[in-house]
């Protein structure tokens, strides 16, 4: 077993990639990966250059794989290492290039190590392909950002420095209905959310949940500019195209979704969502004006409202934002595992994370204290 890599996703069979992404998550799969390469989004230009990982077998089967980038910066990735980065410079060194396994973009938990069957084998063969990644194309670190838990005790053993930060999860318990959650509230929280759902409804403004398939060109253009004005009004360029989203649209087909707002037959708000078998995931938002509770109708109510009719489980509503604790999104830890190769930097990194650890957990320990229910 050995892992080389390789430089574009078509290399491989997309069969092949997608029966080691199980169980099947959207951002792991072939048809997102390749996606975002064949548009433009993940290239050279910006940044993100694909190396990704892939495991065979002594007959030249596909057996693992591991999503990789070389990274010419820290944008779009939403685990900060801008300080780490600030040190290597002040001692007249270069932090970039440096190798991450992510989804490029899409702060989400999901597996990095991909197999079928989870061979510990193809496991250990992707963890030294990794690492020896780092060597041939002389990067700074390896940065394995939101795998599950059940991952860390391999980055771990293998002397990655392990990192937890905190992000806000909602999750279904058993509610059959909208209304079933708001009785789970507070007095005072329950009526909050109704006042913000009634204010977007007395604006004249419909939202409905639909597969992003369903759009037509007209919709699309509409609901990318509004999402690209978020961007713009945070100082950034939008990480993905309109071509990205219309193409993998049709790729995913009921796996992706909008909550689109109209009023008076003009998309005036917006929000991405993908879909798994278990968790709904907010993606992107947006709208042409600054409208009253719009955002929060868009982004949280419709999806809470959509994994109860659904039988969800879960909703990532996306990174940050201590707003989302007193609408019922819990906070929760995420992970990150990290190999800095120059040992001299290597352990006060990892002192600094331990201490950043305490932080995180008082942190949690506070948000919790601030939950709506009863």
């Amino acid at each position: 077993m050995s892992a080389t890599t390789i430089d574009r996703l078509d290399q491989v069979d997309a069969g092949q990639w997608n029966a080691l992404s199980t169980p099947w998550q959207p951002f792991t799969s072939f048809e997102f990966l390749a996606h975002l390469e064949s548009t433009g989004c993940v290239a050279a230009d910006t940044g993100w250059i694909p190396r990704h990982l892939v495991a065979r077998d002594a007959a030249d089967r596909l057996r693992g794989a591991m999503p990789l980038y070389l990274k010419t910066h820290s944008w779009g990735e939403f685990v900060f290492d801008f300080a780490w980065a600030q040190a290597y410079a002040r001692a007249g060194l270069d932090y970039y290039p440096k190798l991450v396994s992510m989804t490029p973009f899409t702060p989400v938990t999901g597996r990095r190590l991909l197999s079928n069957g989870h061979d510990p084998a193809v496991d250990q063969a992707l963890v030294a392909g990794l690492q020896q990644a780092v060597e041939d194309c002389n990067a700074s670190s390896a940065h394995v950002l939101y795998p599950p838990v059940a991952e860390l005790d391999t980055w771990a053993a293998a002397g990655f420095t392990i990192r937890e930060d905190c992000r806000f999860m909602w999750h279904n318990h058993d509610y059959q209905t909208f209304d079933d959650f708001l009785a789970a509230l507070r007095s005072a929280k329950r009526k909050e959310v109704r006042r913000e759902r009634r204010r977007v409804a007395a604006q004249g403004i419909a939202v409905e949940m639909r597969r992003a398939d369903s759009l037509d060109e007209r919709t699309w253009q509409a609901v990318y500019a509004m999402l690209a004005r978020t961007f713009t009004l945070r100082g950034h360029t939008p990480y993905v195209s309109l071509r990205f989203l219309r193409e993998i649209a049709d790729a995913l087909g009921p796996s992706m979704l909008v909550s689109l707002a109209s009023a008076d037959d003009s998309a005036v708000g917006a929000a991405v969502f993908f879909r798994d078998q278990r968790s709904l995931y907010g993606r992107y938002w947006g709208s042409n004006e600054d409208i009253d509770c719009l955002h929060f109708e868009t982004c949280y109510y419709q999806g809470i409202d959509y994994c109860i009719r659904n039988g969800l489980r879960y909703f990532d509503p996306g990174t940050q934002g201590e707003h989302k604790v007193r609408r019922g999104f819990a906070p929760i830890r995420t992970y990150s595992a990290h190999l800095v190769a120059d040992p001299r930097f290597a352990g006060p990194i990892a002192d600094w994370v331990a201490d950043e650890r305490n932080d995180v957990a008082h942190y949690i320990e506070v948000a919790s204290g601030h939950l709506p229910y009863r």
